[in-house]
């Protein structure tokens, strides 16, 4: 999720929590809640951002398309692992303590396991690109990055329902979810060879 989206988000959420009146003990509970999901998530949402990193840094343009292959390869498993990962820690963490909490932190958890998946299905496809002829080889990355756009999509509206109102504020407020905004949501970028 792109920063001025989150800020915009947590703006509202700040809003949202002065005019409902949330007491000094419904904070304290939102805020372990956030900590217990965004602490152990930092190591995940690294590693997304690390593995989006290395697919850039491979595809130069003069990099050989196997070499590519086997980055982006490596890249959407970490990718797949990750979030993975990040719906087993949203799992342990439980539904925020607010109204509807359980059911977007089960509907996250739902989306989280689902682009997994989808990057172990990107994994699968790129390792089934044709190699030996760069033309083909370029087209079948293209085809991948609307995968990727989709999946980017799906990764933000994960998390857009569990940090709505006070639960985005204090996710805000967590190291672990800053670097990424609140919602953590990391993004492949797609290719443009």
């Amino acid at each position: 999720m792109n920063k001025k989206l989150v800020a915009a988000l947590s703006g509202g959420a700040a809003l949202l929590l002065a005019l409902t009146g949330c007491g000094e003990d419904e904070g304290k509970k939102l805020d372990d809640w956030a900590k217990s999901f965004c602490d152990p998530a930092q190591t995940q949402f690294k590693k997304i951002q690390d593995a989006n990193a290395a697919m850039q840094t491979a595809d130069s343009g003069n990099t050989d398309s196997k070499k590519v292959q086997e980055t982006d390869s490596a890249a959407f498993q970490k990718i797949s692992d990750a979030y993975a990962a990040l719906a087993k820690n949203l799992d342990k963490a439980g539904g925020p303590p607010t109204d509807n909490g359980e059911q977007a932190q089960k509907d996250a958890v739902k989306e989280l396991n689902s682009l997994s998946k989808g990057y172990a299905d990107l994994k699968t496809q790129v390792n089934g690109l044709d190699v030996k002829d760069k033309l083909k080889f370029a087209d079948g990355l293209r085809n991948l990055s609307k995968g990727i756009n989709k999946l980017n999509k799906q990764s933000e509206a994960a998390f857009k329902k569990l940090e709505a109102g006070d639960v985005g504020v204090a996710m805000a407020k967590q190291t672990g979810c800053q670097s990424q905004g609140a919602s953590g949501a990391p993004k492949a970028t797609p290719k443009k060879s």
